[in-house]
């Protein structure tokens, strides 16, 4: 599932911005966000890095199961990107907090362009066995594990607080934006090589760390007091001691863990739908074009009230809509389904980003996004292992079905478990 100046917290606490006073905004208020130079650069560099990302995806995807036919090697993707994630916690968060977050967010896209030109090697050498693959994606996911605490907490930086909500929606589109069409085009380039997908990623990886250098330097609430264990584990004492964001973070990551079919997109495209690279782009799209639709909905139309509520019942129709994907052997269906699944996401995806960035101290938001992403990357590529897993166990749609009522169980014990988070009405309130 994914999609992050003065203490926000303070802002939450006093009320002093309001993201759900209106049913509607004005066509200005609509892109408030981009009136900052700074967001407009940082949102296309975002776009840039998640497009090409999904053109690596599809083309790693289609080639580890072009050489091994093996739905577990698939899981194994996503379990060598989460793990650099999981031992760096308590470093990653640190280092956004203390260093600059520009800086950090730009190295580590200029890595993740070294790494597709890897994998651009290793093609042209020729790959007879997926390992080389799986090592490159683990660099790749070094990268990426100081990217996320970087990216997340500088975008807080960026945008006054009365233009906070609006920037979230806006921020969360150029990643669906991204979702929707760079797998379509990583299976086009795929389709005329594996080469051509992975310069391409490369190309726009550099591109999008140049548009990272152009953000003029924000100001941030660096931590300035000796690293301890207390200050590392900072992030961990500040969530589980907030309910409510602790109980909107466990819910996505159960509810993904358990529900996550897209390590099996390409069994899907390939045996059961019998589609081309094409169709498995199309399939990975699908999710960004029913959460692409929401954004930009919730630009203009930010939460009024209930959100506890509908967070839990969205996660609840996430499982649903993954159920219906699982069974399904209609290609369109199978692609509505999979829209739906999207849009329902982007629901939980946007209460809970704007909970953890509006309620987090800056001085603190790198080690709390750095736990987020750890929870975030758990449910993404260890639901994708758990996937993979059960799929050369049990077969491919028992996997699918079973994961997403999973889902749905767990949005209905969330809800028992967690009563602050059903209980929650506005984003930016208490009450």
């Amino acid at each position: 599932m994914r999609p992050s100046g003065r203490t926000l917290l303070q802002c939450h606490r006093n009320g002093a911005i309001s993201m759900t006073s209106h049913s509607q905004t004005s066509p200005d208020q609509r892109y408030a966000a981009f009136r900052h130079r700074s967001f407009l650069s940082y949102w296309a560099a975002r776009f840039l890095t998640t497009f090409a990302t999904m053109i690596v995806s599809v083309a790693v995807g289609w080639q580890i199961y072009d050489l091994t036919r093996n739905p577990f090697d698939l899981g194994i993707v996503g379990i060598v990107q989460f793990l650099p994630s999981l031992l760096l916690v308590l470093v990653t968060g640190v280092v956004a907090d203390r260093f600059g977050r520009r800086l950090i967010m730009a190295l580590a896209t200029v890595t993740e362009a070294g790494c597709a030109l890897v994998l651009l090697y290793f093609t042209l050498r020729g790959l007879v066995s997926p390992l080389p693959i799986f090592v490159v994606l683990a660099l790749f996911g070094m990268a990426r594990a100081f990217y996320g605490p970087a990216s997340s907490s500088l975008f807080a930086n960026l945008v006054p607080p009365e233009d906070f909500g609006n920037a979230i929606a806006w921020n969360s589109s150029a990643w669906q934006t991204a979702t929707i069409v760079g797998p379509v085009a990583g299976g086009l380039l795929y389709g005329v090589s594996a080469e051509a997908a992975y310069a391409v990623a490369s190309v726009l990886m550099l591109v999008a760390g140049l548009l990272i250098f152009t953000i003029p330097k924000p100001a941030q609430q660096s931590a300035t007091d000796k690293p301890t264990m207390e200050t590392l584990f900072a992030g961990f004492r500040y969530i589980w001691s907030e309910k409510i964001v602790l109980g909107a973070i466990s819910l996505d990551l159960f509810a993904v863990l358990l529900s996550g079919a897209s390590a099996l997109l390409p069994v899907y495209a390939r045996d059961i739908l019998e589609l081309g690279p094409w169709g498995l782009g199309l399939l990975r799209s699908a999710p960004g074009i029913g959460a692409i639709c929401v954004a930009v909905w919730l630009a203009g139309h930010p939460l009024r009230d209930n959100a506890g509520k509908i967070m839990l019942g969205f996660v609840a129709g996430f499982g649903a809509f993954t159920v219906l994907f699982g069974v399904s052997t209609i290609t369109w269906l199978s692609i509505l389904a999979l829209a739906g699944l999207g849009a329902t996401d982007m629901f939980s995806v946007y209460i809970r980003e704007t909970l953890i960035q509006l309620w987090t101290p800056d001085e603190v938001r790198g080690r709390v996004n750095a736990v987020n992403q750890v929870f975030v990357g758990a449910s993404n590529e260890v639901g994708e292992f758990r996937a993979g897993t059960m799929a050369a166990l049990i077969g491919t749609v028992p996997a699918v079905v079973i994961g997403g009522v999973g889902a749905i169980a767990v949005a209905g014990l969330w809800a028992v478990l967690f009563p602050q988070l059903r209980r929650v009405r506005h984003l930016n309130s208490r009450n």
